[in-house]
């Protein structure tokens, strides 16, 4: 897969190069270029903002800055990926659909953002996705963008150790992944359940279902409305009416 990170900040996507991200860009599974924003601009203060139309506080930042770099860097069909609070939530469905990618681009906006002819304008030549990671404000883009790369990237073949890893994590499944333990046995005179260390894999399958199911209800009750009526089973039911009965 190809990435390319357009920031004003480009030794803030450091981290990217670390850990299993690292050891994938290292083995050719991942293209990751950064590229500074400032490069496309044309005046002795390298300025990539300006004061917004209509008043009000901050800055937005240039369309002719943000054009030149996305004409330069786009030159193909890449699909661009605009961090912004007013996107559509970022999901584990959404970052299976980003792995399925050949090529990636984000744009990094800081101030009050991106002037959004810029989008506009990209929107006409590319497939454009604005994605918010949360409901909540960062400084910048910069820091989303580090949480979808890491998302979609370990979704890609060969990047973790064992791929099993991602088909059982939280919302594969459209449910919260239940808890893990791992030796001892017994720590500050907690035991790791029972059903855990007694080799039957129905029953810890069964188990695990089961803790899963009750994290969902107690912490995310939307995904579980959100689960259409095939993904479960009776005994699934049979857990949530008791989950209900108890709350």
């Amino acid at each position: 897969m190809k990435l390319d990170v357009i920031t004003i900040f480009p030794e803030y996507l450091a981290p990217l190069r670390a850990a299993l991200l690292g050891k994938a860009i290292e083995r050719g599974l991942i293209s990751l270029t950064v590229h500074d924003l400032r490069d496309w601009t044309h005046d002795v203060h390298r300025a990539v903002d300006d004061s917004p139309y209509g008043g009000g506080p901050g800055m937005v930042m240039k369309p002719q800055v943000w054009g030149e770099a996305l004409d330069t860097v786009c030159t193909g069909t890449p699909r661009l990926v605009v961090p912004t609070p007013a996107g559509r939530p970022f999901t584990q469905a959404l970052a299976r659909e980003y792995a399925a990618e050949e090529w990636l681009v984000f744009a990094c906006g800081r101030y009050e953002g991106i002037d959004q002819r810029v989008i506009t304008d990209a929107a006409a030549r590319m497939p454009v996705d604005e994605v918010s990671i949360g409901d909540y404000v960062l400084v910048g883009g910069e820091v989303a963008v580090m949480v979808i790369i890491e998302a979609v990237a370990r979704l890609l073949p060969g990047v973790l150790g064992n791929p099993a890893s991602a088909e059982q994590d939280s919302f594969s499944d459209g449910l919260l992944e239940g808890p893990a333990y791992t030796r001892p046995e017994i720590w500050r005179d907690l035991p790791v359940p029972d059903v855990l260390r007694s080799g039957n894999h129905g029953a810890i399958q069964r188990w695990r279902r089961d803790q899963a199911l009750e994290r969902t209800f107690h912490r995310r009750p939307d995904l579980l409305a959100a689960l259409p009526e095939h993904a479960l089973d009776k005994h699934d039911r049979a857990v949530l009416d008791r989950l209900c009965e108890e709350a």
